[in-house]
């Protein structure tokens, strides 16, 4: 397929790597990144000249519909917006609208599996969409990923993305809660997971993402807490869940106490360009307030 990728971030540039490894004829567009290995436009608008499909991978909403405005009037009528960014709710739908308005198909498949899953093509594409253009794009997102889940019309991939997020914010807060608790009751960490993992306290933070070094699969935990997720990424997208349940008038307690913590980590502590997993760290050092 002939194909624009626009973003080559941490995620985009991998992800097109694996596109073109695959056989597939992408040109690609970054306003700052140049990555190697891949065939750069000088525009945008000009990546997209004659593109069945237009991947977008960008920062933020209103990137994202900034970048719209762009690549939309660009692209031949028929062709397939593909937004795997994540982003709010509201601007994945104004975009999947003015991409149909214009005689295109619109998804939004925000993704997990982080850089690893990028570079691996083991990526989870959660998508909304029209089924015609998810039908055309599926050969893509299994080159690209593992697992691809159709979630219902435009928005709802990134409903399930901000979902998905808040879950797993709060279960490594309480992970790292749960670690530190047990160094001060005395309770070894290999200990801890043998028995956590295979218990009922037992959670993808637990048993594959181990915030504790030397325990359990490798993870950023091993490497100094350099980022596979970083902190500041979690913090968006928790703030992501609580702008949307603000909009839906949904009461998330637990989603609402995940994205303050972070946001102090974060803005206030050392948490910036670390993983977000080194909220273990934190509470090693803290007491009870």
């Amino acid at each position: 397929m002939k194909i624009a990728f626009i973003g080559l971030g941490n995620m985009g540039a991998p992800m097109a790597r694996n596109l073109v490894a695959a056989g597939h004829d992408v040109l690609c567009y970054d306003v700052a990144a140049r990555p190697q290995g891949l065939t750069l436009a000088k525009s945008a608008a000009a990546a997209c000249d004659s593109a069945e499909i237009a991947i977008t991978m960008l920062p933020n909403g209103d990137i994202l519909r900034s970048v719209a405005d762009e690549v939309i009037p660009a692209l031949p009528e028929g062709a397939v917006l593909l937004d795997c960014s994540t982003v709010d709710v509201a601007s994945a739908r104004a975009v999947a609208d003015q991409a149909q308005a214009a005689g295109l198909g619109a998804l939004d498949a925000p993704v997990s599996g982080g850089i690893g899953g990028a570079e691996a093509g083991t990526l989870t594409f959660m998508v909304g969409g029209d089924p015609a253009a998810f039908e055309t794009a599926t050969p893509l997102f299994e080159v690209m990923g593992q697992k691809t889940v159709h979630c219902g019309p435009s928005g709802n991939g990134q409903a399930a993305k901000i979902c998905n997020n808040m879950i797993l914010g709060i279960t490594m807060i309480g992970t790292c809660e749960a670690f530190a608790l047990a160094d001060k009751l005395g309770l070894d960490r290999q200990a801890m997971f043998d028995a956590v993992s295979t218990s009922s306290g037992s959670s993808w933070s637990m048993n594959t993402y181990c915030p504790a070094p030397g325990v359990g699969p490798a993870s950023p935990a091993d490497n100094g807490y350099a980022p596979g997720f970083a902190a500041d990424l979690m913090l968006k997208d928790l703030r992501l869940s609580q702008q949307a349940a603000e909009a839906a008038d949904a009461d998330t307690p637990l989603g609402r106490a995940a994205a303050e913590l972070y946001r102090i980590f974060v803005e206030e502590e050392d948490g910036a360009g670390r993983d977000f997993s080194a909220m273990l760290p934190r509470f090693e050092r803290r007491e009870r307030g």
